[in-house]
C-alpha cells in the first residue's frame, strides 16, 4: 500500500492521489473492524477458556483444603487422645504418691467388713451359754468393723480433698504444657 501511494505521489494527478488516500483510509478502516470483531470474538473464547480454568482450580483447590482439614482432624484427634492418656498418668501417679485408697484396696475392706459381718451373725447364733462370750466378740467384731469403716471414711474423705487438688494441678500442668 505504501509503494501504491508513493508511485501516485509521483504522479500529477492529485485527485488520484487523494482517493487512493481515502481508498486505503476505508481499507484501515474495515481492517481496525475486522480486527475488534476477531479479538471480540476471540476474547468470548478464551474468556470462557479461562473460567474453565478457573473452576477446575477451584475443585483441585477445594478437595486439597478438604485433604488438609482431614488429616488436621486425624493429628488433633491423636492429640486429644495423648492428652486425655497424661492425664489420667499424672492423676493416678498423685493418688498413688498421696497413698489414697484405689479400688482395690476399698473392694479389700468391703470383703473383710463382709467376712466380720459373717462371723458376728454366726457367732450370735450359738448357744445361750456361748451367749456371753459370742456377745463379746461380736462387740469387738462390730467394734473393730465400726472403728476400719470410721478410719476408712475419714481416710476417703481427707484423700478426696486432696485427689481434687491434685487433679486440677495435674490439668493446669497439662495445660501449661501444651501452651509451651
Amino acid at each position: 500500500m505504501a509503494k501504491k501511494l508513493k508511485a501516485l505521489a509521483g504522479g500529477s494527478n492529485e485527485t488520484q492521489l487523494a482517493q487512493t488516500i481515502k481508498d486505503s483510509a476505508h481499507q484501515i478502516w474495515l481492517a481496525g473492524l475486522g480486527a475488534f470483531a476477531k479479538a471480540q470474538e476471540e476474547g468470548t473464547k478464551v474468556f470462557e477458556a479461562l473460567v474453565k480454568e478457573g473452576e477446575s482450580i477451584q475443585k483441585r483447590t477445594r478437595e486439597a483444603a478438604e485433604d488438609k482439614v482431614a488429616e488436621a482432624r486425624k493429628v488433633a484427634t491423636g492429640t486429644w487422645d495423648k492428652l486425655e492418656s497424661v492425664f489420667e498418668e499424672r492423676v493416678a501417679r498423685a493418688l498413688h504418691s498421696l497413698n489414697v485408697p484405689t479400688k482395690k484396696d476399698i473392694d479389700a475392706l468391703s470383703a473383710r467388713i463382709a467376712e466380720l459381718t459373717a462371723a458376728t451373725k454366726k457367732l450370735s447364733g450359738t448357744a445361750q451359754t456361748e451367749a456371753g462370750k459370742a456377745g463379746a466378740a461380736v462387740k469387738e467384731a462390730v467394734g473393730e468393723t465400726a472403728e476400719v469403716v470410721k478410719m476408712t471414711t475419714k481416710k476417703v474423705a481427707a484423700s478426696a480433698k486432696t485427689v481434687k487438688d491434685a487433679a486440677m494441678k495435674a490439668a493446669d500442668e497439662v495445660k501449661t504444657g501444651l501452651a509451651g
